[in-house]
């Protein structure tokens, strides 16, 4: 793929991350600037670090604000599948780490016409690739994780880890747009959140819903220092470990949140009614 020359714009959350949990490690060629891909160490073990960056200059006006669009689908998907078959005949998989800060999913008429939905698709297939095939997949959401950019670029991973941080938002679309599609205002879609966690867009309403492995606290989300590496270096290990110790390569960890235990009611009554 070719690569777009990217911009002195300040970095996002996402390139942040990347730059200081990889000690700057060079970035892999042969990928647009939007998709930045690193190979550094985590617990003592080679790791893929994966982000998804703006670029200001981008010849996608859609993907210039760090949106998930065609070229980062496709390239993601590369990203991962490259670690996939490096790894096919090893005993020990390398882990891959998504740092997660995705506004969106590229809204365009191009990216329709030439298949988003299956650059998207790609890329979420590529992370649940990984994970069945033994790779300990972690998502790092440090920022916002919203739409079809999320489901593409971190959904998919063995373990989810957030920010304990305000400007770390998660949800389907984003306030304008859920206001215009429910025909209410943005107003009072937050004032529904404050009752309905699903409609809520900040991270502590979603930890609720079990989809988070561990929320961890730092004092710099957006630049962190090295008591903040310290902690989420030590959050990923963690979650390394905890993937190792799981015979499941599957996502049924999700369902123990205080609000998805209906969730998990209606997969015991379905698997009942499946083995009668």
């Amino acid at each position: 793929m070719s690569t777009s020359t990217s911009t002195a714009s300040a970095p996002g959350r996402g390139e942040t991350w990347l730059a200081a949990l990889t000690r700057n490690a060079p970035r892999r060629r042969g990928y647009p600037a939007t998709v930045q891909v690193a190979d550094a160490e985590l617990g003592g073990r080679p790791a893929r670090f994966i982000a998804v960056v703006p670029d200001a200059a981008n010849s996608y006006p859609r993907v210039r604000g760090g949106e998930v669009g065609l070229l980062e689908g496709w390239s993601l998907a590369q990203a991962v599948h490259e670690v996939v078959q490096a790894d096919r005949d090893a005993a020990i998989k390398r882990p891959i780490v998504a740092i997660v800060d995705t506004p969106s999913q590229a809204y365009g008429r191009r990216e329709e016409a030439f298949g988003i939905h299956q650059a998207l698709a790609g890329a979420a297939g590529a992370y649940a690739t990984a994970r069945l095939q033994g790779h300990p997949v972690i998502a790092l959401l440090v920022g916002r994780a919203m739409s079809g950019a999320f489901l593409a670029h971190g959904y998919q991973a063995n373990r989810l880890i957030a920010l304990d941080d305000a400007g770390v938002e998660v949800h389907a679309m984003g306030k304008q747009a859920a206001a215009r599609i429910t025909m209410r205002s943005v107003e009072d879609l937050e004032s529904f959140a404050a009752s309905v966690p699903p409609m809520a867009y900040d991270i502590g309403n979603y930890a609720t819903l079990g989809l988070l492995w561990k929320m961890i606290g730092v004092k710099h989300a957006a630049q962190p220092d090295a008591a903040d590496l310290d902690t989420v270096h030590g959050a990923l290990q963690a979650a390394l470990a905890d993937i190792q110790a799981d015979p499941h390569p599957d996502l049924r960890s999700r369902l123990g949140g205080q609000n998805r235990q209906a969730s998990g009611r209606v997969r015991e009554v379905l698997a009942q009614q499946w083995q009668d």
